[in-house]
């Protein structure tokens, strides 16, 4: 696919560009220079041109192992990647030594670029700006100003020369794809098969794994490990990754979407703004995932902030797996799995038997296992089954154990069907819905999960009343 790079000095921008023109929020932004760090990239309809749009670290002079200078190292490898690119300077500073430099390298890649003059909603303030920035060599700059969306159409159609054939957009979220009008409809009808509603490329599109966890826990070392790339940046401080990075990947032919996310601490540490924006959108990178992959320590698995990421993830109806990593750190490795365990089973009760891998990122062990953990648990939260095995196995649930008496009288089952996958989703008629415990229900899932292999994903139930055949 094109590629178009947006690349500038810190603070000019960037981020807030990437957004305008992606139509929506994902990087972060604010006034601190040097808030992206690593490359992040979506796919993007720039008006009719399906484009790869990339956000970059600002350009540093930074050439040693610090963090400038691992985000210079980003920006050279985004670039690397890129078919054009939109390098971006301040109109009301106006040109700077760095701009220059930076000019001057781009012009050694050989690559389409166009010149943005960024923050020209006012014009006379911006003057000075646009006359200096014909001096960097690159045609006549486009005044932009991302912030109120000004001039983004004349960027696209300086860079539309360059850009490929009109093609159809991608759904972002398809999770929650089945939309059925009407539930009560479906009582009695034995005819439904939830599985005909279901899109044929179903399994075709990309699978969206994100990888979450507290600081530090080695998300980014996991998705380099996994890709064999330095992708995203690495290193001891915590709190490096900001922007949930999204990566196009292809894994034993399937396509995957894998999605690196900024660490999540306890609401109450979490003070400072760039933070804030950080966690908010590693929940929307949760929302949007189909698998989360949730990196939890041997020295401090499974404390507080851990289940609460858990039950977040699980109340979204994301299927999880705990990855338990470092693990060649850990001493004694029975004792930790039996104590992880018995976190697992009293913390989050409501999915019992989530999958639990153990790896070492850093050392590249067994991240063939975890991905294989990854496609079965898919495979199990998009299962589905047919209307009539399903009320069969409801009429012999029901002889083994009916549903509590309401008033000296029988709460019928009288039908049940599936509704939806991701996760799976069941709508069960009784005589009196209201009068159906919480404690029946709850074994209606777990002969559920039982009886068809549904451990270790969320099994929702919509509990109905049974229409009364002598209302009429």
């Amino acid at each position: 696919m094109f590629t178009i790079a947006i690349l500038g000095r810190p603070n000019v921008g960037k981020s807030t560009l990437f957004n305008c023109i992606a139509g929506k929020q994902l990087a972060i932004v604010d006034d601190t220079p040097g808030v992206t760090r690593d490359w992040r990239e979506t796919e993007v309809f720039f008006y009719d041109r399906q484009v790869m749009l990339m956000d970059t670290a600002g350009l540093e002079e930074e050439f040693d192992d610090s963090i400038k200078g691992r985000m210079r190292r980003q920006t050279e490898e985004a670039l690397s990647r890129a078919d054009a690119v939109i390098f971006v300077i301040d109109g009301r500073t106006g040109l700077t030594p760095l701009d220059t430099f930076y000019a001057q390298w781009l012009r050694k890649q050989k690559k389409p670029v166009i010149l943005a003059v960024n923050k020209c909603e006012n014009e006379k303030a911006a003057m000075a700006g646009l006359a200096e920035a014909y001096s960097l060599g690159f045609g006549e700059p486009i005044p932009v100003s991302a912030a109120h969306g000004h001039g983004i159409h004349d960027l696209y159609l300086s860079m539309l020369p360059h850009m490929p054939a009109i093609a159809e957009p991608e759904i972002e979220d398809d999770n929650e794809f089945i939309d059925i009008k009407n539930i009560d409809d479906l009582e009695g009808d034995e005819t439904f098969d939830f599985a005909a509603l279901v899109p044929d490329d179903i399994d075709e599109r990309p699978l969206k794994i994100a990888i979450v966890g507290r600081p530090n826990a080695g998300k980014s070392t996991l998705v380099n490990a996994l890709l064999k790339d330095n992708r995203v940046m690495v290193g001891p401080e915590a709190g490096i990754t900001r922007d949930a990075i999204a990566i196009d990947w292809i894994y034993k032919d399937r396509k995957i979407k894998l999605v690196d996310t900024a660490g999540l601490r306890r609401k109450t540490k979490v003070q400072d703004k760039i933070e804030k924006l950080a966690v908010e959108d590693t929940m929307r990178a949760i929302r949007l995932a189909q698998i989360v992959v949730m990196l939890v320590e041997p020295e401090t698995m499974f404390e507080k902030q851990d289940q609460q990421i858990a039950d977040h993830v699980l109340n979204e109806g994301r299927a999880l797996i705990i990855a338990l990593n470092k693990w060649d750190l850990a001493d004694d490795k029975k004792k930790t799995l039996d104590l992880l365990q018995y976190k697992l089973d009293t913390g989050l009760a409501q999915v019992k038997e989530l999958p639990v891998v153990t790896i070492s990122a850093l050392n590249g062990k067994n991240l063939e296992g975890l991905m294989d953990a990854i496609l079965t648990t898919y495979a199990t939260w998009t299962k589905r089954i047919s209307t009539s095995k399903m009320n069969r196995w409801l009429a012999a649930r029901e002889s083994q154990n009916p549903a509590p008496l309401v008033g000296g009288r029988s709460n019928r089952l009288k039908y049940m069907t599936q509704i939806n996958i991701r996760p799976p989703t069941f709508a069960l008629w009784v005589a009196r819905a209201g009068e159906l415990p919480d404690t029946y229900k709850r074994y209606i899932v777990n002969a559920l999960r039982a009886d068809f292999d549904l451990k270790g994903v969320p099994v929702r139930l919509l509990v109905r009343a049974s229409r009364n055949p002598f209302d009429e």
